[in-house]
């Protein structure tokens, strides 16, 4: 098969090095790619933007591509999907009215009321002057979304009225996030522990894939500016079975049948965020109708089974046949990042360090790379993403940091904490079995 993986983060590197792995794959095309899909096995770079939709459609009609598959949840948001199925060229990925559960958060919220799925209690707001009277009635702290996509950026936790008043002003007023803050949320802040459910969907079944846990925040624990995702890890051993259950029946099989309901054509990923309190009680934090990322390197390095044939049983035949075969050790992922990320980075810094010695059981995947003159240099805030397997956590923590701490670039930053909270876990829970 002739494939197409729409994108050029860390995100997109995993699925296309996964793909290429399958033997139904022959060629895989990128676009745009990055400086990591450019030398992968049977990978190759395509200069498309990947919001730009009618270009992928010439290239996809012109090469015969067979399926295309999307990263990013920008293009979905834009209706990439719609515009591929009238041309009647596959493409794995939910249409744009469906994409509304991640492209709005107020959307998913209404969703997730109707169809009685656990959630945090919400208003939502598009004047300045009614949310911030709202603000005398709220238990501090509070969070505030902005509706639409904000690339891991638009959500804040607030501490009080001053603090929230100033975001605000921000989003409705100063317009930092443009139409995608035209309204906000103000939530209840939920407790506990944030995890990542990531399955494939289709109308008509589901396959669970592994589950994972995601460290927003840009500093060691948990400190600093939200990201896109400073590092992953999977599996997380404190979602015990019983919570995993509730997890099935108490949000995802309400949300297939909401789906149904609602004619939200869907056959793609779906990562939820859920958070576990402290009662094991679970509610949904977002949706998202894409891999995580940094959460797909680190649950695609585990996969050992063929990514390929499970997303074409989702397209064409019986999910629920599916079975997804994991590696039962550790995979951890770190990602590096310039200096200043998530605020205003400089690009087209020179990255130095041996590629070619990656250690055994660790993968560089690439997410803003770019080769400048044979030079490999940074093309955005996050820059790689160092992911190992390892029988323990802590193996899988100290592989990565080896690889790390072996690359060079002015201003490389990481988190050393990335799996500390499943190491703390592990050690308070020592002689329990999950």
């Amino acid at each position: 098969m002739n494939i197409l993986v729409v994108g050029n983060g860390g995100r997109e590197h995993a699925i296309s090095w996964k793909i290429a792995q399958s033997i139904f794959s022959k060629k895989i095309y990128v676009a745009p790619g990055n400086a990591g899909t450019e030398i992968d096995y049977k990978l190759k770079n395509i200069d498309i933007s990947s919001n730009d939709i009618n270009k992928l459609v010439k290239f996809a009609k012109e090469k015969k591509i067979d399926l295309t598959i999307v990263g990013p949840e920008e293009p979905l948001s834009n209706g990439i999907s719609d515009v591929f199925s009238y041309y009647k060229l596959p493409i794995f990925g939910p249409k744009k009215f469906s994409a509304k559960l991640e492209s709005s958060k107020i959307f998913a919220k209404n969703f997730l009321n109707k169809y009685n799925i656990p959630t945090a209690r919400h208003k939502e707001f598009s004047d300045q002057k009614l949310a911030i009277k709202y603000l005398n009635r709220v238990k501090f702290p509070i969070v505030i979304k902005v509706d639409g996509l904000a690339f891991g950026k638009g959500v804040k936790i607030i501490k009080n009225i001053k603090e929230s008043e100033k975001f605000i002003l921000d989003v409705l007023v100063k317009k930092k996030f443009g139409m995608s803050g035209s309204k906000i949320l103000i939530e209840d802040m939920l407790h506990g522990e944030e995890i990542s459910f990531t399955a494939i969907i289709n109308n008509n079944g589901f396959l669970p894939m592994a589950i994972s846990q995601d460290h927003k925040k840009s500093g060691d624990k948990d400190t600093g500016l939200n990201t896109g995702g400073m590092g992953a890890y999977s599996p997380v051993s404190f979602v015990t079975s019983s919570i995993y259950n509730n997890i099935i029946k108490d949000i995802l099989l309400p949300t297939l049948y909401g789906m149904k309901k609602e004619n939200l054509i869907y056959t793609g990923i779906l990562y939820i965020g859920i958070m576990i309190d402290y009662n094991n009680n679970v509610n949904v934090i977002e949706f998202n109708c894409r891999f995580g990322d940094p959460e797909a390197q680190s649950i695609l390095f585990r996969m050992k089974s063929d990514f390929l044939l499970h997303i074409l049983s989702a397209m064409y035949g019986n999910l629920d046949s599916q079975i997804i075969e994991l590696d039962n050790r550790y995979s951890l992922g770190i990602v590096l990042a310039t200096k200043s990320y998530p605020k205003k980075y400089p690009i087209g810094l020179n990255i130095l360090g041996n590629f070619e010695n990656e250690l055994k059981d660790t993968k560089i995947f690439h997410s803003s790379t770019k080769n400048i003159n044979k030079n490999l240099t940074t093309n955005g805030g996050r820059v790689l993403c160092i992911t190992s397997l390892g029988k323990s956590i802590e193996d899988a923590q100290k592989k990565s940091k080896i690889v790390a701490n072996s690359i060079n670039w002015q201003g490389k930053f990481f988190r050393n904490d990335i799996g500390n909270r499943e190491i703390f876990y592990l050690k308070k829970y020592k002689n329990y079995k999950f």
